[in-house]
């Protein structure tokens, strides 16, 4: 999908008025007050709350957040409902968002200040994509989708059981009511999925009904005297994608207790499953996430293609993420990162202008301005991602599977896989039974294919790499304020050492540290801040990373391992995949980053729930793109 950039809303205050909208000319809701609206039409139109009375989970999809009062008064609604669903997810797609300090002006007399507040704290950097807000312990998620309605609304993974229909007139604001727009709701309907919105617009009824929904209409409110409302009726039952899902399961198990592993079992917990992960070692974060600390931070690419977004939306999640672990005591600092560029500062302040990326996302600096921010000398320009730093990579495991209804099961070497009655079932090296559940996920790096290879599965290119770090007490040496990266990175620790990393050997198995290896960790360490490290005292750790040769993850659920016979091969997201088997592994030197977003990816495909991430990324990281590349290359369908 193109990304266009984003321009922020533009509000007009008045004291006698609702909230105008200059581009549209229009108000932001009438004057009978926004909350009152929403619970008349959206929510009264929807049937709501009592359609989600005993349901394991509600989704509302709604087309123009605007000012954020209908997800307020859902909320609300929510929270007041002794017979609420278990979870609430809030989908909203918004072309222009508001800015933080408009969110504030616009609710600064609400009548739901608490969660009104809540929002406003939780407001992200306003760029392209899918952002996953969490509140209540994420039992209520606020799915963001900024953008184009038309352009985003393909792209989303989710069945919806209401729709709020809340952009500008359609006189103002044609392009949000188109018919293809509309046409895309039904594609995103749940069976008996309802609709609303204050318009009676003649082309929006009709449009509606072309996309399967019966349309009537209620009294109105605040001077209309009519709203409609529309339930999903359609005469042919569309096919859904595949996924592999299991909506229905209340257990999994996840083999591998690293970054990948403990993320997809705290995203599986944290949905209400019992999840067991199984681990060869005696403790979680073993190998490579046993480091002492490890960066995070996003990317920026000229084209701002799927490498570029994929890697935006899971660093704001891991900033999210990291923030939330650094409150509960994980070691680590959310304070900014520093990546050196090697372009000069002009050109990329100009590439970031290009694109309207903000400053509380990343910012372009000449090498003077990036020393000033550093503390150290630099010889580079630099880029400062705002919302990037470093965290203790074994603490955050060990916080992720501390979760209610996770069992870590250690000294367990995974032998075998087999489908079972109840799904899945993994036996350890001896043959026994470790773990029954409807839901496996591979999170064992290497591992996984030892497992997949007896059930058909062919292995992926995957290369593992060897990488020592080292790090020492420096209490007299130049400390950088923050860290940087670039060829390698320099991580200030807080007892005031440094830790410099890593190097890079393929297909080198040795587990000794080396002193060769500090010595190249100490030429890194001059040439990305100046700082010339001691001779001696050194110390260090050896881990090995798993990549692809797209240098792209593999997430989701696993394709089947022999295709029906003419079966289409041109698009990952069309092949059939097992019945409950997911994985989650190669994040090659970027787990930190990774692995909170894509924890969630694979939780949400697992259990059937809106997807935080657009399609074409998802299928940037599918397991199952190999088999279109092949199918590509030989323009030959399987035998079987």
């Amino acid at each position: 999908m193109k990304t266009q950039p984003i321009a922020p809303a533009q509000l007009e205050f008045s004291a006698d008025a609702p909230p105008r909208s200059p581009l549209y000319g229009d108000l932001y809701h009438p004057q009978v007050g926004a909350l009152a609206q929403a619970r008349h039409v959206f929510l009264g139109g929807n049937g709501l709350p009592g359609r989600w009375a005993g349901r394991a989970r509600c989704v509302v999809l709604e087309a123009g957040f605007g000012l954020g009062n209908n997800f307020l008064a859902t909320w609300d609604a929510w929270r007041g409902d002794p017979a609420r669903c278990e979870r609430l997810v809030f989908v909203s797609i918004e072309r222009h968002p508001l800015r933080r300090e408009d969110l504030a002006r616009a609710h600064a007399g609400t009548a739901l200040p608490a969660l009104a507040a809540q929002l406003i704290a939780a407001w992200p950097p306003l760029v392209p994509g899918l952002q996953v807000l969490d509140f209540e312990g994420s039992a209520v998620q606020l799915l963001l989708a900024l953008g184009d309605v038309a352009a985003l609304l393909p792209t989303l993974r989710l069945q919806a059981d209401a729709f709020y229909l809340d952009g500008f007139a359609p006189a103002r604001n044609p392009e949000m009511w188109q018919p293809r727009v509309l046409k895309a709701l039904g594609r995103h309907a749940a069976p008996g999925a309802t609709a609303a919105t204050w318009s009676v617009a003649h082309a929006l009824r009709e449009g509606l009904q072309t996309a399967g929904f019966e349309v009537d209409t209620a009294s109105g409110i605040g001077g209309k005297r009519e709203i409609t409302r529309a339930r999903f009726a359609p005469r042919f039952a569309s096919t859904p994608l595949p996924n592999g899902g299991q909506p229905a399961a209340r257990s999994a198990f996840v083999v591998g207790a690293g970054l990948a592993g403990a993320a997809v079992a705290r995203a599986l917990a944290d949905a209400g499953l019992q999840v067991s992960v199984i681990e060869r070692h005696a403790e979680p974060a073993a190998e490579t996430s046993g480091n002492l600390a490890g960066i995070f931070h996003g990317s920026v690419h000229g084209d701002d293609g799927p490498y570029a977004r994929l890697f935006r939306a899971a660093a704001l999640q891991a900033e999210r993420s990291h923030r939330q672990a650094l409150r509960d005591g994980v070691p680590g600092c959310v304070d900014g990162l520093l990546r050196l560029s090697d372009g000069d500062g002009a050109s990329d302040a100009a590439l970031l202008q290009r694109q309207a990326l903000p400053a509380d996302y990343v910012s372009a600096h000449a090498a003077a301005a990036a020393s000033a921010l550093a503390g150290v000398p630099l010889s580079q320009p630099a880029w400062l991602y705002a919302g990037g730093g470093w965290v203790s990579p074994a603490a955050w495991v060990q916080r992720a599977l501390a979760a209610p209804g996770i069992r870590f099961v250690g000294e367990v070497q995974a032998g075998a896989l087999q489908r079972c009655a109840e799904g899945w079932r993994l036996l350890d090296a001896q043959g026994h039974v470790v773990a029954e559940a409807p839901i496996a996920v591979l999170a064992n790096a290497a591992g996984a294919g030892a497992l997949l290879i007896p059930l058909g599965h062919v292995p992926w290119p995957l290369r593992l790499t060897r990488g020592q770090v080292s790090h020492w007490s420096a209490p007299t040496q130049p400390r950088p304020r923050l860290p940087i990266a670039g060829d390698g990175y320099l991580i200030p620790l807080p007892d005031g050492g440094l830790l410099c990393g890593a190097t890079r050997q393929e297909d080198d198995a040795d587990a000794t540290l080396r002193p060769a290896d500090h010595q190249d960790n100490l030429r890194r360490l001059q040439r990305l801040a100046g700082i010339q490290g001691p001779d001696q005292g050194w110390q260090g750790r050896v881990g090995w990373r798993l990549a692809t040769d797209d240098r792209l993850p593999l997430a989701g659920a696993l394709p089947l391992a022999h295709m029906p016979t003419g079966q289409r091969l041109d698009q990952a997201r069309l092949l059939p995949r097992e019945s409950g088997l997911f994985m989650l592994t190669a994040l090659g030197a970027r787990g930190l980053t990774l692995a909170p977003l894509l924890g969630r990816l694979v939780a949400a495909q697992a259990l059937g729930a809106p997807w935080p991430l657009e399609q074409d990324l998802a299928d940037a990281v599918d397991p199952g793109r190999w088999i279109v590349r092949a199918a590509r290359a030989t323009g030959r369908q399987p035998a079987d």
